[in-house]
């Protein structure tokens, strides 16, 4: 089984919270307005592309409606989110796990590979610890998934307009870019579901995830 750089550890774990957090505080922030919209501008339900459940207290921080103190912890938790992907970009980086064990080859994208992947559901490689299916599903969560959260978190953000206009019409208009977050918001919890359950099927991860586990051959760091 394939080891885990302390620098790898702190970032699950402290990124496992900020996720938690703001995924639930931003289920009540959704509450206050239940309708998405395309562009800059979005007030009538009847222009809205999609109208969203109300989510249950019990699912969201706090457990009541209360925008603000939503808003308050959504912000608290953003930071450690945000610092911490770029923290483990510049460690994965630095110390080779990207592209050693992340980065894709073309074969690694044909039907086969997947195939393979799906049969064998081992790690992958003893050289690489990661198959074709895991290094495209990590590649998306830390390729776009993630960074997209925070992107579109801050052209959200009624001060960055002002600062950064050009990102929010990167993104089409504050809007798409609050439609494009509630989406990437839910692809992120998906991955997080798939996570867990695959971690669940086989606790000697959950432990190396913890104490760095023992690798065979080069860890990630």
């Amino acid at each position: 089984m394939m080891g885990h750089a302390l620098s790898t550890r702190l970032w699950h774990w402290v990124n496992a919270a900020a996720i938690v957090v703001l995924f639930m505080s931003g289920l009540n922030i959704s509450n206050a307005h239940r309708y998405l919209y395309w562009g800059n501008y979005g007030f009538d339900p009847a222009d809205a592309w999609a109208k969203v459940i109300r989510f249950p207290g019990w699912a969201t921080i706090p457990q009541r409606y209360d925008l603000a103190e939503a808003r308050d912890w959504h912000i608290l938790a953003a930071w450690p989110f945000a610092l911490g992907l770029a923290f483990i970009w510049l460690a994965m980086l630095a110390n080779r796990h990207f592209r050693r064990d992340l980065a894709t080859r073309p074969a690694d994208w044909t039907p086969r590979a997947f195939i393979a992947s799906l049969r064998t559901h081992s790690g992958g490689t003893a050289e690489h610890g990661y198959n074709a299916v895991q290094k495209i599903l990590y590649g998306l969560v830390f390729g776009v998934l993630l960074p997209g959260m925070v992107l579109t978190g801050l052209a959200i953000s009624p001060g960055i307009e002002p600062a950064a206009p050009w990102l929010v019409e990167l993104l089409g208009g504050r809007q798409s870019a609050r439609s494009l977050h509630f989406i990437v918001a839910w692809g992120i919890f998906g991955f997080v579901v798939l996570h867990v359950v695959l971690a669940l099927a086989d606790w000697r991860r959950i432990g190396a995830m913890v104490t760095g586990g023992r690798a065979k051959g080069i860890a990630d760091g």
